[in-house]
């Protein structure tokens, strides 16, 4: 068995600050897959989803230092790759106007969704509506930690994961 499948989270975090290519790649083999499903899905397209990848990682290498341990690993890498797709995204990415809405719109999938069909769905959403949508629903976080790593209002992500939803409800409308 590679020594990179044995090694503990602290022992990663060491190697890699030490430049310890075994460690660097131990990092890399436990979070490229979710990672890379988290770029492909706030970015839409596989070979952006891969440059994405790459880049954080190489960000997690040299920024390893400033992991303090606050939070799990993983979790700090996600933070990363999430704000270097949304760099990389941001230029194309078009907000709606923020409007005032007053509930969180829950969306009833039925029971015979087929999962292809929902993640078709998602990924033709517009970027912004996709990003928003991804990092709330997919991902678990809140409307203002979204904010805080977009670099938008939280009115902005209230507005984009509303008319995500919509754009949802009218795509799958015809599904069943």
């Amino acid at each position: 068995m590679p020594r990179t499948t044995m090694m503990t989270e602290k022992e990663i975090v060491a190697g890699c600050l030490s430049n310890d290519r075994y460690a660097q790649r131990a990092l890399y083999d436990k979070y490229k897959d979710a990672m890379f499903t988290l770029s492909y899905r706030v970015a839409g397209d596989h070979g952006l989803a891969e440059e994405i990848l790459q880049d954080a990682f190489m960000k997690v290498y040299r920024g390893m230092h400033s992991f303090r341990g606050e939070s799990t690993l993983g979790a700090w890498i996600k933070v990363i790759v999430v704000r270097t797709a949304y760099t990389k995204i941001k230029k194309k990415v078009k907000y709606d106007p923020i409007e005032h809405i007053k509930k969180e719109d829950h969306i009833q999938w039925g029971h015979s969704l087929d999962v292809e069909y929902l993640e078709k769905a998602i990924m033709a959403l517009p970027e912004g509506y996709r990003t928003v949508f991804t990092l709330i629903e997919v991902e678990g976080y809140a409307h203002k930690d979204v904010a805080k790593l977009l670099d938008i209002s939280e009115g902005t992500s209230k507005s984009q994961l509303y008319y995500a939803k919509r754009k949802l409800r009218e795509t799958l409308k015809f599904y069943e």
